[in-house]
């Protein structure tokens, strides 16, 4: 059995998860990196992806993270996302709704570095959908 640590996501609305894992997979900044106990103490930002919690007993839970945070030490893992939810409870019209407002953030952007992140942003938004939507 793999050695766990203690692993808690938590969004401004409430604390999705607090238990003992195996393994995590942040997206983080610089794109997605896993967590395993005893990993070196680490902190990133997050960008809009998938985090992926592997507990101790197995069991294997997905949940889409919007922004934030995440906080290494060998003990434990901590994420502050912006907002999350897990997969299985993704609501499609939610995420339809979040690329039509990045798209119009975009048609917004008033200089090249505006444009620039909100283009970023609508990327991530609609490779997320691909990736986790059913056509």
């Amino acid at each position: 059995m793999a050695e766990g640590f203690q692993f808690e996501l938590v969004s401004p609305e409430q604390l999705l998860v607090s238990t003992e894992v195996s393994e995590v997979v942040v997206p983080g900044a610089d794109g997605y990196f896993t967590v395993l106990a005893n990993h070196a103490p680490t902190m990133s930002t997050l960008q809009p992806g998938v985090a992926e919690v592997k507990q101790t007993d197995g069991q294997a839970d997905k949940y889409v993270v919007f922004g934030g945070f995440v906080d290494v030490t060998p003990e434990a893992c901590t994420v502050l996302a912006e907002s999350a939810v897990r997969v299985s409870d993704i609501d499609r019209s939610d995420l339809e709704q979040r690329i039509q407002d990045a798209r119009e953030d975009l048609d917004d952007a008033k200089d090249d570095d505006s444009r620039s992140k909100a283009q970023a942003y609508l990327d991530q938004l609609t490779t997320l959908q691909g990736a986790i939507l059913p056509a």
